[in-house]
């Protein structure tokens, strides 16, 4: 695996690539690799000859310089990951190549993708960072799919409409939710809880799965199955910042859960805050996501399995269509 530091040399990998006839992919990330990446790049391994993994943290998409200033950078640890789970560049350039003095444009996406769940509590330039950057990622490496995780669901949503709007000839595909052995999402920041608050994150997915199994008995209040989340929470001492039943395409409040709905949470956890989400589907068995939620699973029919994704760790359905 090669490392590149600036948007010259990417350019020139990326003309001798397509000038092979090799396929690419794009994994972008903000470093601090953990399973989840690594199911990307696995993933973007097994479908193109070529992989380029992005690690960039970008300050643009941080509402909270404290959050920025904390957040794990861990190249070397990073690097090796990268290239043992199959990619062929690490793309890893200083601030200042991605945001060169005078840089004065942004790519901003209007409405409720935008407006509601994180952009409301991160702030509007959350999502205005995210799709600058990515814009940017997309025009210098020009793959022909970009992975990303289905933890960050709203992001997702944001990417599609972006790939959408813009005409930028790219497949988006979502890969599935890794979690841990108790059902936390693996996600960048578990590192910085400490052990206590470890322990009580493990209420995120056991809040989800509460309302997983009040909805396999038949639940299909908003209202209530909310409810069901926040009790729990509420029990660990945990405040979430919102809970919030919503169309999976448009983020649009449900009253009901009549068809596909995201179930999407942001919960603060001592000083890290942690995002999550799990699918209701009417045509669908719920499968739990702890543990715990094991214990309503044998009253399903014939419950399939949970997809292996890591030695010890667990993969959950993504939460939106693969497809952008």
């Amino acid at each position: 695996m090669r490392t590149l530091r600036t948007v010259a040399e990417l350019r020139r990998h990326v003309r001798s690539s397509r000038a092979a006839g090799r396929t690419i992919a794009l994994v972008p990330t903000m470093g601090a690799l953990h399973a989840g990446h690594l199911s990307l790049i696995a993933a973007a391994r097994a479908g193109h000859d070529e992989v380029v993994v992005s690690l960039f943290v970008n300050p643009t998409q941080f509402n909270d310089a404290g959050d920025l200033d904390a957040y794990p950078r861990t190249e070397r640890d990073d690097a090796a990951a990268a290239a043992g789970a199959g990619a062929d560049i690490l793309f890893a350039p200083p601030v200042d190549e991605v945001y060169p003095d005078g840089f004065s444009t942004q790519v901003r996406i209007g409405g409720p993708l935008t407006e509601r769940l994180e952009g409301a509590h991160r702030g509007a330039a959350h999502f205005h960072g995210v799709a600058t950057v990515v814009t940017k990622l997309l025009n210098m490496v020009q793959p022909d799919t970009a992975i990303f995780g289905a933890k960050d669901a709203q992001q997702v949503l944001v990417i599609q409409r972006l790939v959408r709007d813009l005409d930028i000839p790219v497949r988006i595909e979502v890969g599935p939710t890794i979690r841990e052995p108790d059902g936390l999402a693996r996600s960048s920041r578990n590192v910085r809880l400490s052990a206590d608050d470890r322990r009580r994150a493990v209420a995120i997915p056991e809040a989800l799965d509460a309302a997983l199994l009040a909805f396999a008995d038949g639940e299909q209040d908003a209202d209530r199955l909310r409810a069901a989340v926040e009790h729990r929470l509420l029990a660990e001492g945990l405040d979430p910042e919102y809970v919030a039943l919503v169309d999976p395409r448009t983020l649009s409040d449900r009253v009901a859960v009549d068809s596909a709905s995201l179930l999407a949470v942001a919960v603060p956890v001592g000083p890290v805050r942690l995002i999550d989400n799990v699918v209701l589907d009417p045509d669908r068995r719920p499968q739990p996501i702890t543990v715990a939620g094991g214990a309503f699973a044998g009253s399903l029919s014939s419950p399939e399995p949970a997809v292996a994704a890591h030695a010890d760790a667990r993969a959950t359905a993504p939460s939106l269509s693969s497809k952008g």
